[in-house]
């Protein structure tokens, strides 16, 4: 079969809402000429749209340089198509390292041209292949009530056009808790796609999704490793940064036999002084083929007639198929993941794979979980004490997700003016309660502008980062307010950055520019405001005693 080769792909991450991390990416086809379903209307006229749909998931495998779990799109008519057709699409696959397992199919509209049976029945076929099923575009198109409820399926993806009218709109937040309440009791999981704004964001965690995708998160690009959301998970989003622990972390060796081993072999090896928590069977690759859990078999062999039913015969009969993960998954990723696929035993080792699904060793769940514990509370630990602020990374984080996805935004750099005298006059502890008093008045704008993210590098200097529509409201609540020190008045001066998409390279070039501003802001009588922009010797001066003399001045 043939693959589209003029076609390029572009990769969108899906995201868990609960840690921040990438659980996958989607291929989305961007043919040279036309649009995707012009291409599959075209094929459709000519009889091969089977052909093309499916040389279109083989062109993505060719195109992904990732290991992340794939998402490829299928027409729901190609589910009719013969069994055989799926042999190309298979031996790509194998050719790239992938299982079938790793991949996700979306069964798209339109629906109705294909008898719900002879749908039923293709999806049934592909999910026995190994192919793990998702519905997509609930809410626009032609899915029938029938499929949804009988369709072997482990995702449901509610289109864009549903999620518009979050969170104000009674009827779509009606329908979200009902589907989500359906999710919930079939074991399937709820996908919010199309994502656009905060509020949207803020809706739908808010519902109980935890799998989400859309421009607001990450924008499709080639393919390439997605940024984790480290802004915008709940602990982030909070003011605590998140753990960056890989999976490899936690790793311990593991206790392998030939996959052809036999169930004596294995209890030799469960039964000696130093035994293991369990045995992995591999291949002659070092694949991992089944996994024993120690205490699972022991009872099984030890019991009643054990022996004479099983000493002899493949230690596979009494294995699970193995849970694996690649070694460079993060942590919070991989608890995700092991709550998403419903892992009851999480004390069972869980392989660690390397990027062609060789195994490299096993973790605990129990140990990753308190490992990420551990984490959060140096994390908490690096706080600032007296505002209980993170330091400059969240805001360079921040900043350079913005860079990356080419969002406008402003960083700014507000500090106390004279502090020194501050504190010789009213004394330290008025200096801290002022400090506090700034770090609370930052948290609570921070509350009610979304996009916006605090810093306390130290002192009395803060940094921030927020949309460009969001910093006069900044501005305002921090110049409007009169500061004082135990009676003392104090102004304070804030220096902002304009940055316009593709304006700024990285977040040490921000930091680079604000400095000069800072100074220009302190040489301002009062309490101030200045506003450049990368690129522009320009300095507008916006809020001090004297502004207008000043800002003719800058000009």
């Amino acid at each position: 079969m043939k693959s589209p080769r003029a076609v390029r792909f572009a990769f969108q991450p899906l995201y868990s809402l609960q840690t921040g991390g990438v659980v996958a990416h989607e291929a989305l086809a961007r043919p040279g000429n036309g649009t995707v379903p012009e291409l599959l209307t075209q094929a459709r006229r000519e009889g091969r749209l089977a052909e093309v749909d499916l040389g279109l998931a083989i062109a993505a495998v060719r195109q992904d340089e990732t290991s992340l779990p794939l998402h490829l799109n299928l027409s729901a008519r190609t589910l009719g198509a013969p069994l055989a057709m799926l042999d190309d699409l298979l031996a790509e696959l194998g050719n790239a390292g992938r299982r079938t397992r790793d991949v996700v199919l979306e069964i798209g509209p339109p629906f109705s041209p294909l008898p719900t049976e002879r749908a039923l029945a293709g999806m049934r076929a592909l999910a026995d292949l190994g192919f793990r099923l998702a519905l997509d575009g609930l809410g626009r198109g032609d899915l029938p009530l029938s499929l949804l409820v009988e369709a072997p399926v482990d995702l449901i993806k509610l289109d864009r056009t549903v999620l518009r009218g979050l969170p104000d709109d009674q009827s779509s937040v009606a329908v979200v808790e009902a589907l989500q309440h359906y999710t919930s009791r079939t074991g399937t999981r709820l996908v919010a796609t199309g994502l656009e704004t905060d509020p949207q964001l803020d809706a739908v965690r808010g519902l109980g999704i935890r799998i989400a995708q859309g421009n607001l998160l990450a924008p499709p690009t080639a393919a390439g490793p997605a940024p984790a959301l480290l802004n915008r998970a709940p602990a982030a989003a909070a003011g605590t940064p998140g753990p960056a622990q890989c999976v490899g972390d936690f790793l311990r060796p593991a206790t392998t036999l030939p996959e052809t081993a036999t169930c004596d072999e294995v209890r030799e090896v469960l039964a000696a002084a130093d035994a293991p928590s369990g045995v992995i069977g591999v291949d002659e690759l070092n694949r991992p083929r089944w996994s024993v859990d120690r205490t699972r078999f022991l009872v099984a062999v030890t019991g009643p007639y054990g022996h004479a039913l099983h000493a002899k015969r493949p230690a596979e009969r009494l294995a699970d198929a193995p849970h694996t993960i690649e070694a460079r998954a993060g942590a919070m990723e991989f608890l995700e993941l092991v709550t998403d696929a419903d892992w009851g035993r999480t004390g069972d080792d869980v392989v660690v794979v390397d990027d062609v699904g060789r195994c490299l060793g096993v973790v605990l769940v129990t140990e990753v979980v308190r490992g990420v514990a551990e984490a959060k509370v140096e994390a908490a630990a690096a706080l600032n004490p007296l505002t209980r602020l993170p330091g400059s990374d969240t805001v360079a984080r921040d900043v350079a997700r913005r860079i990356t996805i080419g969002e406008p935004f402003v960083a700014a750099w507000l500090d106390i003016d004279a502090f020194k005298t501050v504190n010789d006059t009213a004394g330290f502890a008025a200096g801290d309660d002022l400090i506090r008093e700034l770090g609370a008045a930052l948290t609570s704008l921070s509350g009610g502008l979304r996009r916006m993210r605090v810093s306390h590098v130290g002192g009395d200097d803060f940094l921030v980062v927020c949309d460009v529509d969001e910093i006069a409201t900044v501005a305002g609540a921090l110049l409007d307010r009169r500061w004082q020190a135990d009676g003392l008045p104090v102004t304070v001066s804030l220096a902002t950055l304009v940055c316009a998409s593709g304006s700024i390279r990285s977040y040490q070039e921000v930091s680079r520019l604000l400095a000069p501003l800072k100074k220009r802001a302190k040489a301002v009588p009062g309490s101030s405001w200045v506003l450049s922009r990368p690129g522009s010797d320009r300095v507008e001066v916006l809020r001090g005693i004297g502004t207008r003399g000043l800002q003719a001045a800058a000009g």
